[in-house]
C-alpha cells in the first residue's frame, strides 16, 4: 500500500509556523457565511495587504492549490482567484500556471 503523504509532516507543514497571519483571527481570512459587497472586499484586502508582505506566501497558494481549498485567501489569493465561488455553480479552479502568474504580478 502506497503511503498518502510520502513527505515527512514537518517538512509539509512547517512553513506554516513562519505565517505573518500565524496567531491571527480566522475571521480575517475566512467570511461569514451572510457576508456580502463591501463588507467581503474591506475584510479581503486587509488578509491579502497582510499576505503581501508574507515570508511564505508562495508555499501558502501553492499548498491551498495543491490541496483545493475552495475557502478563504490563501497566499494572498482569494476564493474567486482560485477560481472557487461558491455563489457560481459549477465553475472549476483556474490552471495553476494561471495562478502562479497572478502571484508573480501582485509581488
Amino acid at each position: 500500500m502506497k503511503p498518502l503523504n510520502a513527505r515527512p509532516l514537518i517538512e509539509e507543514w512547517d512553513w506554516q509556523t513562519r505565517a505573518a497571519c500565524r496567531g491571527m483571527a480566522a475571521s480575517v481570512f475566512f467570511s461569514p457565511h451572510y457576508e456580502r459587497g463591501d463588507s467581503r472586499r474591506r475584510r479581503e484586502q486587509r488578509a491579502t495587504s497582510i499576505c503581501r508582505g508574507c515570508p511564505v506566501r508562495e508555499q501558502c497558494a501553492e499548498f491551498a492549490l495543491r490541496t483545493g481549498q475552495a475557502f478563504g485567501i490563501w497566499g494572498g489569493l482569494t476564493e474567486t482567484d482560485r477560481g472557487h465561488n461558491p455563489r457560481v455553480p459549477g465553475r472549476s479552479c483556474q490552471h495553476p500556471e494561471t495562478v502562479a502568474d497572478s502571484i508573480a504580478e501582485a509581488a
